[in-house]
């Protein structure tokens, strides 16, 4: 099976499937740190990755609330949201377009099981 993994850089700043992947999770979850969980990577590293997002549009993607008491979470906030929204729509798109040429060149390769 081929995919197609859309990165975008700006410059220097990436996002990609795994960070709108966070972003998705953290908007299920409402925890940064659930949401870490269920990728498999620690608190400290989901952690950066939503500073290192926040830090690079003009508006937070995520808003966060220290736990205690009243217990803390996370959410999307609008920005966070359309940017979801758009990078989503992005992949689709270049889906859709690359669609032919991958199956062009997937009929190029030749036949692994034949050399077995």
């Amino acid at each position: 099976m081929t995919t197609l993994r859309l990165r975008l850089l700006f410059n220097g700043i990436k996002l990609g499937p795994g960070k709108a992947e966070l972003m998705e999770r953290i908007r299920e979850t409402g925890s940064i740190s659930a949401a870490g969980r269920q990728m498999k990577m620690s608190y400290k590293r989901a952690w950066m990755l939503v500073e290192e997002m926040n830090a690079a549009f003009a508006t937070p993607l995520v808003e966060s609330a220290r736990g205690g008491h009243g217990g803390g979470g996370a959410h999307l906030t609008e920005a966070g949201a359309e940017v979801l929204r758009r990078f989503r729509a992005l992949e689709a798109a270049a889906q859709t377009a690359a669609a032919p040429h991958v199956a062009a060149l997937e009929a190029m390769l030749s036949d692994m099981s034949e050399r077995k």
